[in-house]
C-alpha cells in the first residue's frame, strides 16, 4: 500500500527550477582602498618607549590595567609595558595583536570584521584577529606595531591609536 502511494505522489523533487529573472542593475564596483604602507627600517627603543608612554598615559587616564606591545616589522617584541593588576593572558594577547597588525599591514579591527563573512583568516597561526593593534607608521613606512589588550577590545585600541599618535 505504502509502494503505491508513493509512485502516485506528483513527483515535486523532480520539477525543474525557475531561474530567477535577470537583474538590469549594473553590479556596484568597489572603489580600491589605497594600497597599505609599505615595510621601513625597524623602530629603535626610542621610538618604541615613547609609543608605549603615550598609549600608557591614555591607559592611566581612563583608569584601564592593560599590556602594551611594540614589535618591529618583522613582528619581533621591541618593548613591553604591563601596568600593575593586568591579567597575565594580556601580555600574549597585546604582543599578538601587534605582531598581526605589522604582518597584515592594517589594523587588527579589519580582521576581526572579516570574520563577519568568513572564518578561513582563523586557519593562520599566531593570527590575533581582535581589535586594540596597529601598524605603526612613520614618514609614510611600517616601522612596527603597537598592540593592546586587558580591557575591551575597543578601548585596547584607543589606548594604542594614543601610542601610534605619538609618533606621527
Amino acid at each position: 500500500v505504502a509502494l503505491s502511494l508513493a509512485l502516485a505522489a506528483p513527483a515535486l523533487a523532480q520539477a525543474p527550477a525557475v531561474a530567477p529573472a535577470p537583474s538590469t542593475a549594473p553590479a556596484a564596483v568597489p572603489v580600491p582602498a589605497a594600497p597599505p604602507a609599505p615595510y621601513g627600517a625597524p623602530i629603535g627603543f626610542e621610538q618604541a618607549r615613547k609609543a608605549a608612554d603615550a598609549a600608557e598615559a591614555e591607559a592611566r587616564k581612563n583608569g584601564w590595567n592593560v599590556a602594551i606591545a611594540v614589535v618591529d616589522p618583522g613582528g619581533d617584541l621591541v618593548y613591553l609595558r604591563r601596568l600593575d593588576g593586568t591579567q597575565t593572558a594580556s601580555v600574549r594577547i597585546a604582543e599578538g595583536k601587534a605582531a598581526t597588525a605589522v604582518a597584515f599591514r592594517r589594523p587588527t579591527k579589519a580582521l576581526e570584521d572579516s570574520l563577519q563573512s568568513t572564518t578561513r583568516i582563523l586557519a593562520i597561526p599566531g593570527i590575533m584577529p581582535l581589535e586594540g593593534g596597529f601598524p605603526i607608521v612613520v614618514d609614510g613606512r611600517i616601522v612596527g606595531g603597537i598592540g593592546v589588550s586587558g580591557v575591551l577590545s575597543s578601548q585596547d585600541a584607543v589606548i594604542a591609536r594614543a601610542g601610534t599618535d605619538a609618533l606621527k
